[in-house]
């Protein structure tokens, strides 16, 4: 690690992270990087996590579970807010209806962010010296926190949100006339715009908000995931996937055309993705059941114990935080091309990363590793120096401090 980053250059400094209050997804793991490096960087960090469910508030059900989800998340103080119950008499608050009616999830996202009233406890807070925001639809409590503190805004991306709307806009029920992707973009980036600098995780997005904003800053820092600890191959081959639209795709598609194909393969599937499958197709849920083991405390061992790890990406737009995860392990991956979207790397070129383009070669993939398992140095293989090289904590680290040290002091945008 480079000496100068020893020095706890942020040291005295107070660092706000707001961001949605989510676990158990690719963003969380996200949140938590940012945590551990400004921490590590000497700064006391403070944290907001804002909820996006009415009566979602401090103290709820909700913000218990929250909590007890989260605790990976280390943060010198947390916070929590949401829209409370009484404001349902608000104006705003039927406008909101209204817009989700019509499938505007990103106009509903941004008022939803103005009904949560800030914690008082935040706002005792006596300096805020640097605020990293994460999503365009927290920018209102983020752009009132810089308005109260003077503290500078650097805001995280997280993918062009208006594409995420967009197919879960194909999924659901709405009323005529449907959102177009458009609408939804120009207000992500007018949300955007309010931003001091703009740090986005992929080369797409960076490059689409740059031709829409072509004034502000832009950073592109690649995102960082704690590393999984490299172990021996075990028996099952694994998916990991969060309860998310594009991965219900994915593991649907596995499900329905590949699984088939394979019916005597060991197979687990990792995390609450089988909250989306109960939702949204029970009856292929209740037929592979005994695979879903929900939510694992140790990942670690999940990797560890793996043959290979199954990556059966269809959809999805930004880069995958689970491939990240899963480059890490050094476990032998099947998956397909569009699971690397956004990484500065031909998987191609990966020695133990084989590659499908369809069920049928998914398929064939997997047997072949399920009969033949050659022996992998975990530790010391391709996918590991990706890792290493463009995705690993003090690169991450040195990324932040490099942005917020030109930032901090400035009293930039009001």
């Amino acid at each position: 690690m480079d000496a100068k980053l020893d020095k706890a250059p942020l040291q005295g400094k107070t660092v706000l992270l707001v961001h949605p209050a989510w676990h158990s997804c690719g963003s969380h793991q996200v949140f938590v990087s940012q945590a551990d490096a400004y921490r590590s960087l000497g700064a006391r960090v403070l944290d907001l996590a804002l909820a996006a469910t009415l009566g979602s508030v401090e103290g709820s059900p909700a913000h218990e579970a929250y909590a007890a989800a989260t605790s990976d998340l280390q943060a010198d103080t947390r916070f929590f807010a949401g829209v409370p119950w009484s404001r349902i008499l608000w104006p705003s608050f039927r406008d909101t209806g209204w817009l989700w009616l019509h499938g505007n999830l990103a106009a509903m996202a941004v008022v939803y962010t103005r009904l949560t009233p800030l914690p008082k406890s935040l706002l005792k807070e006596p300096k805020i010296d640097f605020i990293h925001c994460n999503h365009f639809f927290c920018m209102p409590a983020a752009a009132a926190l810089r308005q109260r503190y003077g503290a500078p805004i650097v805001l995280d991306t997280h993918d062009i949100q208006a594409h995420q709307y967009l197919l879960r806009n194909q999924a659901t029920w709405a009323i005529p006339p449907r959102t177009k992707f458009e609408k939804m973009l120009k207000i992500e980036v007018r949300e955007l715009a309010k931003a001091d600098v703009l740090i986005h995780l992929n080369n797409e997005e960076a490059a689409t908000f740059k031709s829409y904003l072509p004034s502000l800053r832009h950073e592109l820092v690649y995102p960082t995931v704690p590393p999984i600890a490299p172990g021996n191959a075990g028996e099952d081959f694994i998916i990991v996937a969060s309860a998310n639209y594009p991965n219900f795709l994915g593991v649907s598609w596995f499900l329905e055309e590949i699984l088939p194909r394979v019916p005597n393969i060991p197979i687990k599937i990792i995390g609450n993705i089988d909250n989306e499958l109960r939702t949204r197709a029970p009856e292929l849920l209740n037929r592979y059941e005994s695979l879903f083991t929900g939510r694992v405390q140790d990942l670690d061992a999940a990797y560890a114990n793996a043959a290979a790890v199954l990556l059966p990406t269809t959809e999805g737009h930004g880069i995958s935080i689970k491939t990240i995860e899963a480059l890490s392990s050094g476990a032998p991956l099947i998956a397909t091309r569009h699971a690397f979207r956004g990484m500065p790397v031909d998987p191609s070129h990966l020695q133990n990363v084989a590659l499908a383009s369809d069920a049928e070669s998914f398929a064939a993939l997997l047997t072949q590793a399920a009969h033949c398992k050659p022996h992998i140095d975990r530790l010391n293989c391709a996918t590991r120096s990706v890792y290493k090289s463009y995705f690993s904590f003090e690169t991450y680290r040195a990324e932040l401090d490099r942005i917020s040290h030109s930032l901090i002091g400035t009293g930039l945008k009001t």
